[in-house]
């Protein structure tokens, strides 16, 4: 679309994390340089420019002409694993949210039979995403998305007006200055505590941001859906608007529910969120992870009237179906086009195309459904989205920008790249997702009763370290026990001993076994005239150990954002090297970028220093407008951030006072009501351009002679449609 007014789209998720919390648009280094490489991103054209020149549909048909048909189908599938994977927890987010935001019971009745809410909720969620996917493909996407974009944009507008006028700056301030030393939540200076999202992990998404662009392939029909590629790079500026409005609402909130959660004349209001969140089943779930997925919602369902409360359920309704409609056709667009098209001789009937593209939607629905009612939320979504999605682009990236920007990358470096990230973060996935009990190389506890959720539990026993399994549920209502495991010996003992300790409803010690992990069992009695077994598994030994260490290291010490780092790393690596190695002769990337097709005049634009900041001849004066605002706005903070730095550096040898957290937070009032302030006028903006542009959108439909042959089909490493011939040659495998 012109300007890309009408993307407005995709879901904004909800975390309820500390780094949600935290004032994190503040001056710190990490973050302010993230947004201005945001910023110099979308302004160059990086990556997106360059893409959207090559014509190609998808990005691994993008790979065939860049490199060759067997990597594109592999790459092309290991796309589809990673991104149905990351996907498949989206469904299941989705209806706990909606389940704990409208206080929905655990079943309903449904012609007389009782059915889980949960399952049902993620059924009419996918199958009304579903819908609208059929309706229209890719213009039913931008359509929906441009609709519910713009109308969630005026709900959290309404949400966030009225939080911060229900609850009071001073309010907020108190919340927000009770945080702990090391782990501020408004000085940058004061994180030395924070362990998780720390600023190692902002250093890690400025360098996702630069090396991932348009490496996720979740919204690829948008990829590819400009008019050319001048209209990508502005509709990637403009996107940068857009997403600073959804993400306001994931800063205001969170300080709003650590108000109540933390004020004592909010009380009554944090119990009643808590009741809530305990209302929800657990399931195997990690608990504290699950919490942190519910709060948000639980909070939101006490805090908000009921009006408001329904266009704000309403909005992220909306936000879900037009989150799930583009990943749906993505993914499913993705198989068919890039795993089983170039296997085929003969291209398809439009008809039968058509029909291939919504077997395989459907079937991404299904799996979708499938995962999400047996996934065990056991890390932060945030954490799992960033290792699932990282299976493809820890690999992709190189042979994206490699393919793009070198001319002489290879082949056999981009597949080095591809398996070394696909092998590296599917490690991380599978890692996480298996009990601890199978990936622990200590000995582990199992306790078989019939007093336990399930009838048996297991836990493993690190040296040492005293673990408490929160409550065993009884038969009894309101009756529940603990218990907890101490390995008294070395990991390396032939036999290891540990002391159980069991506990009851009022902490009292039920039993107090010591077992040995030779093999035998033990019963022990419990209360209510019950009992249980136990049993210690030995430890791991020899190879077997070394693995499981690595694998018990991976899934408890190294978060996805970490490990998507070194896959990107090492993928880079490999790129490098091994097509240094390999190259024999350099690519032609001016033809795979049709820039033979340029005039002579328009083949020095790089020299020109204004061109250098995101500025190009074919601008209009609108265009140029925007480019500058966007570039401005991040220079400003950055400037921000380089005094600040300079104060709190200097300031002490110049006998000046440190800022006061005081100081800060009136810093963030002011910056909070001109980013509101700014979101007000962006929403209007994009409201009524996206009008115009929705309505020139159907007008260039109308207008649009298609070529059947452009249906990702490539021709000795040329798109089909650039055939002179209609057909050619296979391309080389």
């Amino acid at each position: 679309m012109s300007s890309g007014y009408v993307h407005t789209g995709p879901c904004v998720y909800l975390p309820d994390r500390r780094w949600a919390l935290r004032m994190h648009p503040a001056p710190r280094s990490d973050e302010r340089y993230q947004e201005l490489l945001d910023q110099h991103h979308r302004r160059s054209g990086w990556v997106v420019y360059r893409f959207r020149q090559t014509r190609a549909l998808t990005m691994a048909q993008f790979f065939e002409i860049r490199y060759s048909r067997k990597f594109r189908v592999f790459a092309g599938l290991v796309a589809f694993i990673g991104g149905i994977l990351n996907y498949g927890v989206f469904p299941s987010v989705a209806a706990r949210f909606f389940i704990a935001l409208c206080g929905l019971p655990p079943v309903v009745q449904v012609v007389g039979v009782e059915v889980g809410t949960f399952p049902l909720l993620m059924g009419v969620l996918l199958g009304t995403a579903l819908f609208f996917v059929f309706i229209g493909g890719q213009v039913a996407v931008i359509v929906t998305d441009f609709i519910q974009g713009s109308f969630g944009q005026l709900v959290f507008l309404a949400v966030m007006i009225f939080l911060l006028v229900t609850y009071s700056w001073s309010d907020i301030g108190t919340a927000l200055l009770s945080a702990p030393e090391g782990q501020s939540l408004v000085n940058p200076f004061d994180l030395g505590q924070e362990e998780r999202f720390n600023a190692f992990y902002w250093v890690i998404s400025v360098i996702v941001l630069f090396y991932g662009m348009l490496g996720w392939q979740g919204t690829s029909g948008y990829n590819a859906a400009a008019i050319d590629a001048h209209e990508a790079k502005m509709a990637n500026i403009l996107n940068g608007w857009r997403y600073r409005v959804l993400m306001l609402i994931t800063l205001v909130l969170p300080i709003c529910i650590r108000v109540v959660m933390t004020s004592p004349e909010h009380a009554a209001e944090a119990a009643e969120i808590e009741a809530i969140i305990a209302s929800q089943p657990v399931l195997g779930g990690d608990p504290e992870v699950l919490a942190s997925q519910l709060r948000t919602p639980a909070a939101a369902s006490i805090m908000l009237p009921s009006g408001l409360l329904g266009l704000f359920a309403a909005a992220l309704v909306g936000a879900f179906i037009s989150t799930n409609d583009s990943y749906l056709h993505s993914w499913g667009s993705i198989f068919i086009q890039d795993v089983v098209l170039p296997f085929r001789k003969k291209p398809l009937g439009a008809r039968a195309h058509l029909w291939l593209l919504r077997a395989s939607i459907l079937g991404v629905a299904i799996f979708a459904f499938i995962f999400s009612f047996n996934y065990t939320p056991n890390q932060y979504v945030a954490m799992f989205l960033a290792l699932t999605g990282a299976i493809f682009v820890g690999g992709a990236g190189s042979a994206i920008i490699g393919g793009l920007y070198w001319r002489r990358g290879t082949t056999a470096g981009a597949w080095a790249a591809m398996v070394a990230g696909m092998m590296l973060a599917g490690f991380g996935v599978v890692v996480k997702q298996l009990p601890a009990s199978i990936v622990s190389p200590h000995p582990v506890l199992t306790i078989e009763s019939t007093l336990i959720d399930g009838g048996q539990a297991s836990l493993p026993l690190e040296p040492g370290v005293e673990v408490v399994e929160a409550a065993i549920p009884f038969d009894q209502p309101g009756v529940t026990g603990s218990w907890s495991g101490v390995l008294e010996s070395g990991p390396d003992a032939v036999e290891a001993v540990a002391s159980i300790v069991i506990l009851g409803q009022n902490g009292e010690t039920v039993a107090t076994p010591t077992l040995r992990s030779d093999g035998s069992q033990m019963v022990v009695s419990l209360d209510g005239g019950r009992s249980a077994v136990l049993e210690l598994e030995p430890a791991a030994t020899g190879f077997q150990r070394t693995v499981l260490s690595l694998a018990w290291h991976v899934r408890e010490k190294v978060t996805g954002q970490v490990l998507t780092f070194w896959s990107i790393l090492i993928s880079v690596a490999l790129y490098i090297v091994v097509s240094l190695v390999t190259c024999r002769e350099p690519f032609d990337l001016d033809r795979m970028l049709h820039r033979s097709e340029r005039t002579e005049e328009d083949s020095d634009r790089s020299n020109r220093w204004w061109e250098r900041l995101g500025f190009d001849r074919r601008m209009t004066g609108w265009d140029r407008f925007i480019t500058a605002i966007t570039i401005a706005w991040p220079l400003f903070f950055t400037a921000v951030f380089a005094v600040g730095m300079i104060r709190h550096l200097l300031g002490p040898g110049l006998g000046l006072d440190p800022i006061t957290d005081d100081s800060w937070l009136e810093a963030w009032r002011w910056w909070l009501m001109l980013a509101l302030g700014t979101a007000v006028l962006v929403t209007a903006w994009f409201l009524i351009g996206g009008l115009r542009d929705l309505v020139r959108m159907f007008r260039l439909l109308k207008q649009v002679d298609s070529d059947a042959r452009d249906d990702g089909r490539v021709v000795d490493h040329h798109n089909a449609d650039e055939d002179p011939m209609g057909q050619g040659r296979e391309s080389d495998a």
